[in-house]
C-alpha cells in the first residue's frame, strides 16, 4: 500500500509570482536538423526574453551556447532557460504563464541528454520536419516520451521548404509512432507560399503581414472562403477523434449537441495531458510562421505540475512505495537530473522541485550517501546567463552551487521526510576508445578531467585497463568521444592522444552447463575453504545477467550466499572468448559445501569465480556485436553507390521509400563497420547524402571476423 498522502487544499505559497497553474516545464525533442534549437530561439524572441533571434547556422543561438555547438551547428548538451507568455487565444487568454523550457540534443550520441530531461518535464513539443516527417531519432524520442509518460504536443516544422507536406507528416506520426495525432492548426500554404494557419478549434485564419520578416505583425481573421469548407470538415474529424478518448465530449457527440470552442479545447487538454491525444500544430520557425499560435497552445494543452498529480516514490530504508503531491507547503523533494562542470562557478547541479520550497541555507538530505548538505547558492538559468535567487517552489527547474557528494538522479529532500524518486535510466555505451596525456603535466590534470566529465555524462565512463594499465574511454558514439577530448583540451587544458574506437562486444553462451568452483588453501594455521556447483542457462537476448540462490539444506550458510553471487559477477565481467562481458545468461546457485572454520566470505567469492569460469567453458560461448539502426538519405543518382556500401559493411537492406527524389535506405549495420562512415558517404554522393543512427541490439559475430577480432585482442 503506497502511504497516504492528503491532497493539498491550496498548494500555492503566497511567495510565488506564477501559481502552479500558470506554470509550464517544456521540453523541445526530435531528430538532428529538424529544427528544435531555432524553435527554441523564436520562442525566447516573442516571449520578449532576448531582443534578436540568433541562427544555428551563424553560431549566435541561446541555447546552443557552447563553442563545440556553435562550430558544429548541432546542440550537445540540453540547455535550460525560462520566459513568460500571455497568451492571445485559448482558454488561458491574457493569463501570463512562466514556461521552463529544456532544448534537448538530436544526436542519438547524446541521448542521455534528452532521456534525463524528459524525466523531469511535464510536456514535450516533439519537432518534426515538414519534408522528412517521422525520421529514426523522431521514434527514439518518441519512446522515451513514452517511458516516462510524458504528454506531447507535434509541430511540423520546415513548412516553407521544397517538398514540405503536413498531411503526410501527420499521417506517418499515426503510422510510424502509433500516435493519436490530429491538427489543430493547419499551415495556410507551404513552401514559399506559406502565409499562416488556420486554428481549426476556433474556426479562425492567422494570417501574417508580409511587410514584417520577423513575424511579429499577425491579423486573426476569418478563414478564407477558398478553405473553409475544408477546415469544417477538419473540425468535424477533430471533435469525432477527441471523442474517442474523452468521455465529456463524447456524451455530446453521440448526443449530437453543439460543441463550443471551450468545450473543445477543455476535451483536448484533458486528453492530451492524459497521453491518449496528441495535437498538430504547422509552421516553419525559421520564416516566423505559426510560432506564437504553437507557444498558445502548449499552454492551452500541455500540463501543469498538478496536472501531473501524484509523484511515486520509495521508502529509502524498506522500499514501501509513497506518494507525493505537488505543494509549496510540504516538505521539499527534488531531483538531480544533471550535473554540469561551469568555468566561472564550479558544479552547478540542476534539479527539479517536485514538492516544498527551497531556500537558500536550507540543508537537504541525499538517501543515496545518507548525507546532508546546506545549500549555499540557488541560481536560475536563462541557458548561458544566471539569477541568483532566495528561494524556489514546486515544479521550478533550478540549479544549485557547492554540493559535494552528488550524483545525477539522485534525491535531495527535507531530513526529516527521506523519500527516494526514480531515477532516470541510461543506455549502455556501444563504443571505446584508449586515451593517454601527451604530457607528464597532462597526467595528474587529465585524471581530474575525466572523473568531472564522466560525474556530468551518465553514458561516459572511464576505467583502467588492468593488463596494459592504459586509460579506455567509453561512449555513445565518434562523435561523443571526440566531443568529450574537445572539452577535456578546452575546458581543463588537457592535450591528449587517442587510439582507434573499440567496440563495446559482448559474450553469450548458447547452451546450459553445470559449473563447481573450489577454493581450497591449507597454510599453517587457519585456512581458506569455499565451494560453489551452480547451473548456467541462455537468457532472452538483452535481460543482461540473472543471479538466483537454489542452496537449500544450508549447504552453502546464509553468510556465504551474498559473497558467491558476488564472485559470479565479478566473473561474468570478463567471458572466456575475449574477455568481454557476458550477458543474456541465467546463473542458479544450486550446491556447495563449507568447512565449520577454515571458510570464509572471500573464499567463497574465489569459489563463485571458479564455477562460473567452468560453466562458462562448457556452455559453447559465442561474441556478440552491436548493430546499429542506420537511416541513409540520398538523391536517387547516388543509391547504388551507396547500397553497395553498405553491402561491403555487412549492411543488412531492411526496406526502402521513395519521398520525391530523395531515396530513404533503412539498414542494420554491425556498429565496427561503421568508423568514418560520415566521410565515406559524403565522397560517394558529393556532399548530399546524409545518414543518422541508433543502437538497435547484439547479433552473433560472423565466425570469419570472430577469428580477426580474437587475434586483436591476443595481441
Amino acid at each position: 500500500m503506497d502511504k497516504p498522502a492528503s491532497k493539498p487544499s491550496n498548494p500555492n505559497d503566497p511567495g510565488r509570482k506564477f501559481t502552479l497553474e500558470c506554470t509550464r516545464n517544456i521540453g523541445i525533442a526530435a531528430h538532428i536538423d529538424a529544427g528544435k534549437t531555432t524553435v527554441t530561439e523564436r520562442v525566447l524572441y516573442y516571449t520578449g526574453l532576448i531582443h534578436k533571434m540568433g541562427e544555428v547556422h551563424d553560431g549566435n543561438t541561446v541555447t546552443d551556447w557552447m563553442e563545440q555547438e556553435r562550430e558544429r551547428g548541432i546542440t550537445i548538451t540540453s540547455a535550460a532557460t525560462t520566459c513568460f507568455w500571455k497568451p492571445r487565444s485559448g482558454q488561458y487568454k491574457d493569463i501570463q504563464h512562466r514556461v521552463n523550457i529544456i532544448d534537448t540534443p538530436g544526436h542519438v550520441d547524446f541521448t542521455a541528454e534528452v532521456e534525463r530531461s524528459l524525466r523531469v518535464l511535464d510536456g514535450v513539443i516533439a519537432v518534426f520536419c515538414g519534408v522528412a516527417g517521422v525520421q529514426p531519432q523522431s521514434e527514439t524520442v518518441w519512446r522515451q516520451a513514452n517511458k516516462y509518460k510524458v504528454p506531447r504536443i507535434a509541430f511540423v516544422n520546415k513548412m516553407d521548404r521544397v517538398g514540405a507536406n503536413f498531411e503526410a507528416a501527420v499521417k506517418e506520426m499515426r503510422q510510424k509512432l502509433g500516435a493519436n495525432a490530429w491538427p489543430i492548426l493547419i499551415p495556410i500554404g507551404r513552401e514559399d507560399q506559406l502565409k499562416g494557419c488556420v486554428d481549426v478549434i476556433a474556426q479562425k485564419a492567422v494570417i501574417y503581414d508580409p511587410s514584417d520578416e520577423s513575424g511579429m505583425k499577425y491579423e486573426v481573421t476569418d478563414i478564407p472562403a477558398d478553405l473553409a469548407d475544408e477546415m469544417k470538415l477538419h473540425r468535424m474529424e477533430l471533435i469525432e477523434a477527441v471523442a474517442n478518448v474523452d468521455d465529456l465530449i463524447a456524451d455530446k457527440f453521440l448526443h449530437e449537441q453543439p460543441i463550443d470552442e471551450k468545450e473543445l479545447r477543455q476535451g483536448i487538454r484533458r486528453a492530451t495531458v492524459s497521453g491518449k491525444f496528441v495535437p498538430v500544430v504547422g509552421g516553419s520557425a525559421y520564416k516566423n510562421k505559426n510560432v506564437q499560435p504553437l507557444i498558445d497552445a502548449v499552454v492551452d494543452f500541455l500540463p501543469n505540475p498538478l496536472d501531473v498529480g501524484e509523484i511515486h516514490g520509495f521508502d529509502p530504508d524498506d522500499h514501501s512505495p509513497m506518494l507525493i503531491h505537488p505543494d509549496d507547503n510540504a516538505e521539499d523533494v527534488s531531483l538531480a537530473f544533471k550535473l554540469w562542470s561551469d568555468p566561472y562557478i564550479g558544479k552547478l547541479v540542476f534539479f527539479r522541485v517536485y514538492t516544498g520550497k527551497l531556500t537558500k541555507g536550507d540543508s537537504v538530505y541525499n538517501p543515496r550517501t545518507n548525507k546532508t548538505e546546506r545549500v549555499s547558492r540557488v541560481i536560475m538559468m536563462q541557458a548561458d546567463k544566471r539569477e541568483e535567487v532566495d528561494v524556489v517552489y514546486s515544479g521550478d527547474i533550478a540549479a544549485l552551487v557547492g554540493l559535494k557528494n552528488i550524483a545525477t538522479g539522485d534525491t535531495l529532500c527535507d531530513p526529516d521526510f527521506p523519500i527516494l524518486l526514480e531515477p532516470p535510466t541510461f543506455p549502455e555505451p556501444v563504443i571505446s576508445m584508449a586515451v593517454e596525456p601527451k604530457t607528464k603535466a597532462d597526467r595528474e590534470k587529465m585524471g581530474e578531467a575525466l572523473q568531472r566529465l564522466a560525474e556530468e555524462d551518465p553514458t561516459f565512463r572511464v576505467k583502467t585497463n588492468e593488463d596494459t594499465g592504459q586509460l579506455i574511454i567509453h561512449g555513445m558514439g565518434e562523435l561523443h568521444l571526440e566531443i568529450i577530448r574537445d572539452r577535456m583540451f578546452r575546458e581543463f587544458k588537457v592535450e591528449a592522444n587517442a587510439g582507434k574506437p573499440q567496440i563495446a562486444f559482448r559474450e553469450t553462451i548458447t547452451k546450459s552447463a553445470a559449473g563447481e568452483g573450489k577454493f581450497i588453501r591449507q597454510t599453517g594455521g587457519r585456512g581458506q575453504y569455499g565451494h560453489v556447483c551452480l547451473d548456467v542457462q541462455p537468457g532472452d537476448r538483452g535481460s543482461g545477467h540473472v543471479i538466483e540462490n537454489e542452496v537449500v539444506g544450508g549447504n552453502i550458510p546464509k553468510e556465504f550466499i551474498k559473497p558467491s553471487i558476488q564472485g559470479v559477477e565479478e566473473g561474468l565481467l570478463t567471458g572466456i572468448l575475449a574477455g568481454y562481458p557476458v550477458v543474456d545468461i541465467k546463473v542458479q546457485i544450486l550446491d556447495g559445501s563449507y568447512h565449520d572454520v577454515d571458510s570464509s566470505e572471500i573464499a567463497f567469492k574465489m569459489a563463485g569465480i571458479f564455477a562460473i569460469k567452468d560453466a562458462l567453458k562448457k556452455a559453447s560461448c559465442i561474441l556478440l556485436e552491436p548493430i546499429m539502426k542506420v537511416e541513409l538519405s540520398t538523391p536517387e543518382e547516388y543509391q547504388g553507390d551507396l547500397m553497395g556500401d553498405l553491402n561491403r559493411r555487412r549492411g543488412k537492406i531492411m526496406n526502402m521509400e521513395n519521398k520525391g527524389n530523395t531515396c530513404l535506405i533503412h539498414a542494420e549495420v554491425p556498429l565496427e563497420e561503421l568508423f568514418g562512415y560520415a566521410t565515406d558517404i559524403r565522397s560517394l554522393s558529393k556532399g548530399r547524402a546524409a545518414y543518422s543512427m541508433e543502437p538497435s541490439h547484439f547479433e552473433k559475430v560472423p565466425e570469419q571476423v570472430l577469428q580477426r577480432i580474437l587475434e586483436q585482442t591476443k595481441k
